[in-house]
């Protein structure tokens, strides 16, 4: 069971990692669309979200990430044909081992986001960076699995 701890004042960090061809271009639409977009959420391109390795994920916990956002194109529509399947299965397979490791899977969230939404992607990011400011941050005792 996740612990919710409240720190006032507490923002997350969040890596969002977006696919090239679908979700990173939602993401300039949402901008261009002057949408709202978290400051908390720093973003990192990817050809696929197929070709996110669980190491970059775990890396970026290690290095002070409160979550991980990946998002990739919807299911049939990615540009590498099954790329975000893939992504699916290595989330699903990290999320538990994330949970072996105390951490809350929920700090791990994959999302699909198309080039045309936009909306879409503002409102994601700013549901990740609301669940990661409930949970508290990583590493004081927010957010990890109770023994």
């Amino acid at each position: 069971m996740d612990s919710v701890c409240h720190i006032e004042g507490f923002e997350p960090r969040l890596l969002g990692i977006l696919c090239h061809w679908c979700s990173y271009t939602g993401a300039d639409q949402a901008g261009a669309a002057k949408l709202p977009c978290p400051p908390n959420l720093r973003i990192a391109r990817v050809m696929c979200s197929g070709r996110v390795e669980p190491e970059l994920i775990l890396r970026a916990f290690l290095q002070g990430a409160d979550g991980v956002l990946v998002c990739g194109c919807h299911p049939g529509d990615c540009h590498y044909l099954g790329g975000n399947c893939k992504a699916a299965l290595r989330v699903g397979l990290l999320r538990r081992v994330l949970a072996q490791l105390g951490i809350a899977p929920g700090r791990l969230r994959l999302e699909w986001v198309s080039a045309s939404e936009g909306e879409r992607f503002s409102r994601v990011a700013q549901e990740a960076v609301d669940a990661m400011r409930a949970l508290g941050p990583l590493g004081l005792g927010g957010g990890q699995v109770a023994p």
